[in-house]
């Protein structure tokens, strides 16, 4: 049985990698079934972000991986408009996986939740997934044609 009923995860998904498979394989570990929240166009231009891959593309990525895993009946895919989406006032969401990295917006979002009277979320903090250099695979360093999306070095 998995520890939670419902999990929740949310990202950009930009440039659909390694680690991003990592942590929805992850949550589906801990939930029989997972929230995924990706972030809309308009987020991420009134975040100032540029460069990312359009929703539609990243949204592909993300059904197509959920597809092809066998995971696509457990899930519920939503488009964040904001930095929380339901994670601030969903009592049925018991937990939320996340990196080292976003660990801080998961710990706000508990905060806003016992404001709200809502019951606290186990976060479950994942470890990255290393490029073959030993350093963190990111969209950021594949858009910089640093590494691939499966995490080997792009010789210039």
């Amino acid at each position: 049985m998995k520890p939670h009923r419902v999990v929740a995860i949310g990202g950009t998904f930009d440039h659909f990698h390694k680690g991003h498979e990592s942590l929805i394989l992850k949550a589906f570990q801990y939930g029989e079934r997972v929230v995924i929240g990706i972030t809309s166009d308009e987020f991420l231009r009134r975040s100032g972000k540029s460069g990312i891959q359009p929703l539609e593309t990243r949204l592909n990525k993300l059904k197509d991986f959920l597809i092809e895993n066998e995971l696509i009946g457990r899930s519920s895919l939503l488009i964040l408009e904001d930095p929380y989406g339901p994670i601030v006032r969903d009592p049925t969401i018991k937990g939320i996986v996340v990196s080292k990295e976003t660990l801080p917006r998961a710990e706000e979002a508990n905060r806003m939740r016992a404001v709200k009277g809502v019951p606290q979320m186990t976060v479950h903090v994942i470890d990255h997934i290393l490029a073959s250099d030993g350093r963190p695979i990111s969209s950021t360093r594949i858009r910089n044609k640093e590494i691939d999306e499966k995490g080997n070095l792009i010789s210039s």
